[in-house]
């Protein structure tokens, strides 16, 4: 019997596909680098440093482990958190229970009144991160809905609709995103 030969199939073109795929892969791909929630941290404290605030200007929001909303040591509904935060930061009354207010210059604002005050939340362990992700929303739609008063009354449009970046940080500094988020430790169920 004749034995016959295994005909050899040319493999050169297939590393040149492949890294023909490879570039097309990587060029059409797009990366979202941006997700998650956004929060200005401060800055590391010494041990031995003392803080000097004033209680006023400080907005208390706890979360038990069963997913017990306190506001100012009070049992609260996640429904009336972000009122309660747009009337805490706004003072409109200047009222002496909440917080003080500084009038600052801001270029393309001019004088304007701007809150001294501080959202401090803090989450037992056991929180659901269903919870805390509805605080976190209530919170940011608080801010959110601020900042688009202040857009309207200077310039018309809401804050998402402000195209010229050089308003859009005049915005941001006449109301500042100031939630100070602790670290979760073991609050209780309360």
């Amino acid at each position: 019997m004749a034995s016959r030969e295994v005909p050899e199939i040319n493999a050169g073109s297939m590393a040149d596909i492949a890294f023909l795929l490879l570039i097309f892969f990587l060029v059409t791909t797009t990366m979202d680098v941006d997700t998650g929630i956004t929060r200005k941290l401060p800055p590391p404290v010494e041990d031995d440093t003392k803080i000097d605030y004033n209680e006023r200007n400080i907005f208390k929001v706890l979360v038990s482990s069963s997913d017990r909303l306190m506001v100012e040591g009070s049992l609260s509904d996640i429904r009336t958190l972000k009122e309660d935060v747009k009337e805490f930061m706004t003072n409109p009354g200047n009222r002496e229970d909440l917080p003080e207010k500084e009038t600052k210059y801001i270029e393309n604002l001019g004088d304007i009144e701007v809150s001294k005050g501080v959202v401090s939340l803090k989450n037992d362990r056991g929180t659901s991160y269903e919870m805390y992700i509805k605080v976190q929303n209530e919170l940011t739609t608080a801010f959110r809905e601020l900042r688009d008063d202040v857009s309207m009354r200077f310039y018309g449009v809401k804050f998402k609709n402000l195209l010229n970046e050089d308003r859009r940080k005049a915005v941001q500094k006449a109301v500042p995103m100031a939630i100070s988020e602790a670290e979760p430790e073991n609050i209780g169920g309360n």
